[in-house]
């Protein structure tokens, strides 16, 4: 059964464009032009992966991906960003807001094609079950996808998910941003600010937790074990 990929984007050329590229390469797509019932479609009926604009009527990328990110249903799918907005104050709003990756418009579609693959196949291993850990009350459990802190759920994206899990392989060593983008981030374009603006939103959702990960300057992020 091929996987579901939704496009929400009110530029009707765009989302053909994406439609198509989407479909040769085997996904099946569900176009939406609008913020508000894209938003109601994708928690009722959650899709493997999301194509996001930012710039939508009724509710923008912005707030949508806040919502989706907010609803355990819809926490841990990919969501790719695509906009036109590309300067790095937006692709790190994008990012702080939950988005998993970010393409700037005009895009190349093999390269957008690509981006949903690779979110797709990272969120496919971040779930495989084959670890649980525990750093303090932190508790990662990668059959479940799921992290709890305490005893209670902490809902993460698909990409704060594997970026917790990264560090926490190795408690106390210290990664550098270079090992971050290619062990926990992947294939994305990443600028310095890009894997901040992860950790950010981690240490945020975590609480009083997110303090244990520690950052050294010039270098990048540990994992404090006690």
């Amino acid at each position: 059964m091929p996987k579901t990929v939704a496009v929400v984007d009110d530029e009707a050329d765009v989302a053909a464009l994406i439609r198509h590229a989407l479909e040769r390469d085997g996904y099946a797509v569900r176009v939406y032009a609008d913020g508000g019932i894209a938003g109601a479609a994708l928690e009722r009926d959650p899709p493997d992966a999301v194509v996001l604009d930012l710039m939508l009527p009724v509710v923008d990328g912005l707030e949508l991906c806040r919502r989706l990110r907010r609803n355990p249903k819809t926490a841990a799918v990919p969501i790719v960003m695509l906009t036109a907005k590309g300067e790095d104050v937006d692709v790190v709003a994008g990012l702080e807001v939950g988005a998993d990756d970010y393409l700037a418009k005009p895009f190349s579609p093999r390269v957008l094609v690509a981006r949903v693959r690779a979110v797709l196949r990272r969120a496919a291993q971040a779930s495989e079950p084959n670890e649980r850990s525990r750093i303090g009350p932190i508790v990662i459990d990668a059959g479940r996808h799921q992290v709890e802190v305490g005893g209670k759920v902490v809902a993460l994206t698909a990409t704060e998910f594997r970026l917790l899990r990264y560090l926490a392989s190795r408690p106390g060593r210290v990664r550098t941003r270079g090992e971050i983008v290619d062990e926990a981030l992947g294939d994305v374009d990443v600028l310095e600010r890009t894997v901040d603006a992860h950790v950010t939103s981690l240490r945020r959702k975590l609480g009083d937790e997110g303090e244990r990960i520690e950052t050294v300057r010039g270098v990048g992020y540990r994992l404090r074990e006690e």
